[in-house]
Formats: C-alpha cells, sequence, structure tokens
C-alpha cells in the first residue's frame, strides 16, 4: 500500500513539473526577467534567432540571423576579387555592414583562403559562391566557421548562421532574440590578426583539402 502511495505521488510531482519546464525553454509565460538570460540544455547553449557578433579581427557589432534552414554560414560581401598566394586560390573582399551598436556605416576588408565552392540553388535560380574560413566571436566564445560569400545587400541581416555552426554552438528558441550579451575574450581580435599574418607566411597552415573537389550542391531558402 506504502508503495503505490509513493507512486502516485512521484507521478503527481512530474505532471506539476513538466508544463512548467516546457514553458522556460520554449520562452513562454514563465520568461520573465528573473530569468537567465543565456539558458542551457545538457550543457548547450541556446541561442535566440537574432544574436549579435563580431567578425574578427574587426571591432564592430553585427546582426546575426539564426536559421536551420541553411546548410552553410553566409555572409555578406562585395567586390570580390581572386588572386593566388603562394600557389593557392585565395579572394579579397569588403563586408559593408551597420554596426550594431552605433548605427554608423563601416567597410571591413579581409583577405582569406578560399576552403571550397558550392552552388546554391534558390528561387532566384542559381549561384556559385566561394567558401572562406573566418573567426566569429557570439556571446563569450570565438568560433572559426565556414561562409560563402556574397552580396546580400537586399537581405536584412548581413550575416547568416546555417546548421554546420549552429551545431558547434548549441540550440535555438525561435520565439526570442539577443539571449547572449557579447563578451569576447579580451584576446581574440590580436589573437586573429596574428594568426592570418602567420597564415599568409607560411602556406602550410592553409587548408586546401576540399578546394579541387567538386562543387557541393545546397538549397537556399531565405526570404
Amino acid at each position: 500500500m506504502l508503495s503505490v502511495l509513493k507512486k502516485s505521488c512521484l507521478s503527481l510531482v512530474l505532471a506539476m513539473c513538466l508544463p512548467l519546464s516546457a514553458q522556460v525553454l520554449a520562452g513562454g509565460e514563465d520568461d520573465s526577467s528573473e530569468q537567465p538570460r543565456v539558458a542551457k540544455v545538457n550543457t548547450k547553449v541556446v541561442v535566440g534567432w537574432i544574436e549579435k557578433g563580431l567578425i574578427l579581427p574587426e571591432h564592430t557589432a553585427v546582426k546575426i540571423k539564426v536559421d536551420s534552414g541553411a546548410l552553410t554560414s553566409s555572409m555578406h560581401a562585395v567586390n570580390l576579387d581572386y588572386f593566388e598566394h603562394k600557389g593557392k586560390p585565395w579572394v579579397r573582399y569588403e563586408v559593408p555592414v551597420r554596426d550594431a551598436d552605433t548605427g554608423k556605416r563601416v567597410t571591413m576588408k579581409f583577405e582569406r583562403p578560399v576552403y571550397r565552392r558550392i552552388l546554391v540553388r534558390g528561387a532566384g535560380g542559381e549561384d556559385r559562391r566561394p567558401v572562406v574560413k573566418m573567426s566569429m566571436c557570439i556571446g563569450n566564445q570565438v568560433y572559426e566557421e565556414q561562409f560563402s560569400l556574397r552580396d546580400r545587400g537586399d537581405m536584412t541581416y548581413p550575416v547568416l548562421i546555417g546548421r554546420r555552426t549552429i551545431e558547434h554552438i548549441g540550440l535555438i528558441d525561435v520565439s526570442r532574440t539577443f539571449m547572449l550579451k557579447l563578451d569576447c575574450p579580451v584576446s581574440a581580435e590580436d589573437d586573429e590578426r596574428s594568426k592570418q599574418k602567420r597564415m599568409r607566411d607560411d602556406e602550410s597552415m592553409v587548408d586546401a583539402s576540399e578546394v579541387d573537389k567538386p562543387e557541393e550542391v545546397e538549397e537556399e531558402h531565405e526570404e
């Protein structure tokens, strides 16, 4: 009899707790100012569908759209200029953005080795794009990820984070935005500048293992 009573009590407690947990994770009615801004589920960080980040080594905050419908992340880039450096394909490009903190227009300039190439198919047709590795700071973490380069001037957000990057960051709460406070490591910008300089001087640091492979085909559904 005592065992049956214990089981009944346990079932009642679980029934009361589960709806509350679901509300917190989904950003429901329990989303009060007392809740922590950064949630974790099984040690994974939960991000909103819009966040802020830094494209290292520059010190300009940009708005980022987190979109699980895209596979490879994408970055706004114009004036692409392909060239060869120490026998390997590189690309220089400009990233004109509006600083998410100051509202000022800023143009960042980069040179990166081409990591691979993709063919993107969408409602507007086909688009061939180079993919480079870029370092971004989101929250208090630095991630080196693959970004396809394209003119996103007609899009609201200059950077889109796709599934290849999301799996390294965590989970998405599609009901919330700006869940992560931008708190990059102090040395992040200098570390990235130093890494890029070493890469230009030492061609063995450039990963060219994917650049000559057939281009992968990806579907684009962004609106």
